[in-house]
């Protein structure tokens, strides 16, 4: 099997409070952008990595050097806008039926066993699927202002995270679709949802976090420090 990777990665990260990026935090000697990618440029099936990023990114040119075999395109507004044009740049190699993961830039602890297990579960599969985790926490869906309206049941919640995997003719079609309804699906997953597929959810690690804060940023560290430690 193989698999092509598909990083948007041309936000701003303004939620996190530094005038970087959030994908090109430093984090343990290496930039978040970085640990995200090295799951998938060091696995052999990966028959090429895309990164969309800012048309005037000013960061990526010094990381170039560093991931010689991952290409780059202009990211859009969106995330979807980003997964579709990096999906674009592989239109001349990528078949209808090969699969994508799309991947978050701003997730450096995935695992490659995660990895494995999304790949080993979907490989076969009709629609494709999501790395996630159960939710554990109780749920609280809040009124304008602020005051709890209800208590959601649990019992049925997941937390999405990446890698999404997905065909690469319907990924496009999804997208596309969403596009042309004028709709910004907030995941992969969810563009699949609207065309009334469902996709699989593929229980992974809640280690796997997404960088948004400050505080996230020093949980990966204290995460890949302490994998550094045990390997």
């Amino acid at each position: 099997m193989r698999y092509w990777l598909v990083m948007p990665a041309a936000g701003s990260g303004m939620r996190f409070g530094d005038p970087v990026p959030k994908q090109y935090a430093r984090l343990c000697g290496r930039t978040v952008i970085e640990w995200a990618l090295a799951p998938f440029v060091a696995d052999s099936r990966c028959a090429q990595a895309v990164v969309a990023i800012a048309a005037a990114d000013a960061h990526w040119p010094r990381l170039a050097a560093h991931l010689p075999g991952v290409e780059t395109t202009v990211g859009g507004a969106h995330r979807a806008d980003s997964v579709r044009n990096a999906l674009r740049a592989l239109s001349d190699r990528a078949l209808e039926n090969d699969w994508v993961l799309v991947h978050d830039a701003a997730r450096p602890c995935l695992t490659a066993s995660d990895r494995d297990r999304l790949i080993e579960a979907l490989h076969a599969h009709e629609v494709g699927g999501l790395l996630a985790t159960p939710q554990a926490d109780t749920l609280k869906r809040a009124g304008n202002d602020h005051r709890v309206e209800a208590t959601l049941e649990r019992g049925r919640l997941w937390r999405a995270l990446t890698p999404q995997m997905f065909r690469y003719g319907p990924l496009c079609a999804a997208l596309d679709s969403a596009h042309e309804a004028r709709r910004s699906p907030g995941d992969e997953a969810q563009a699949f949802e609207w065309l009334g597929q469902h996709p699989e959810l593929v229980e992974g690690s809640a280690a796997n976090l997404k960088i948004t804060s400050a505080t996230d940023l020093a949980l990966a560290e204290a995460l890949l420090a302490a994998r550094r430690a045990a390997a």
